[in-house]
């Protein structure tokens, strides 16, 4: 599927998500000056979990990042609403590559919507699901480890701070050209996966 050819009629998405534990300073930090670190007591308050969803769209080389308080089917399938109305309404197809986490389908979309919209929303989706054990297959897996290195790798203490980060990093990353070249051929999938193929025999 990544070998196809860029079509904004049938935008390729894959998707996927992390938590984010929100842990708040005790004590305010120090900052940083020449010759000195930055400080941080080693204390900390949790305020609770939230959850970062990762909509990377490798052939246009853009991603869309949402935080949300839990991540249930409900959360799941406003998601995809927003890929379907508000960013590509003009897609035929909204071909979504995303692993196989029993909130991430069509009954999602049933239990968060009244039938005729959950059928509507359905209608515009490609799903392609990930195989089982092989989620590093999606890359915005690969996009929710860069996030989680380059801006999630600090004590972040609320929501409001985290959507502030991630927003700040998706503009940052978004503005940049980058290339995206799956380098994983379908001969090598033949191979690494050879027990998802069937066998023919004779």
């Amino acid at each position: 599927m990544y070998t196809r050819p860029y079509d904004p009629k049938r935008p390729q998405v894959c998707m996927d998500e992390t938590p984010k534990q929100l842990v708040g300073e005790t004590r305010v930090p120090v900052p940083g000056a020449p010759g000195r670190v930055a400080r941080h007591d080693y204390e900390y308050v949790r305020n609770g979990v939230a959850n970062v969803w990762m909509f990377f769209e490798p052939l246009a080389g853009q991603r869309r990042v949402k935080v949300t308080e839990r991540r249930t089917r409900i959360d799941w399938a406003a998601g995809v609403r927003e890929l379907v109305d508000e960013v590509y309404p003009q897609a035929e197809k909204i071909v979504l590559v995303l692993d196989q986490l029993n909130t991430h389908g069509p009954a999602s979309l049933y239990e968060a919507f009244p039938p005729a919209e959950a059928k509507r929303i359905a209608d515009k989706l490609e799903i392609h699901h990930t195989p089982k054990h092989g989620s590093w297959l999606n890359m915005a897996e690969i996009e929710l480890a860069a996030m989680s290195r380059q801006c999630l790798g600090r004590r972040l203490g609320d929501p409001v701070e985290l959507q502030r980060e991630v927003a700040a990093w998706e503009r940052d990353r978004n503005a940049r050209t980058v290339k995206t070249t799956w380098r994983f051929t379908t001969a090598d999938a033949r191979i690494k996966l050879h027990k998802l193929y069937p066998s023919l025999d004779g």
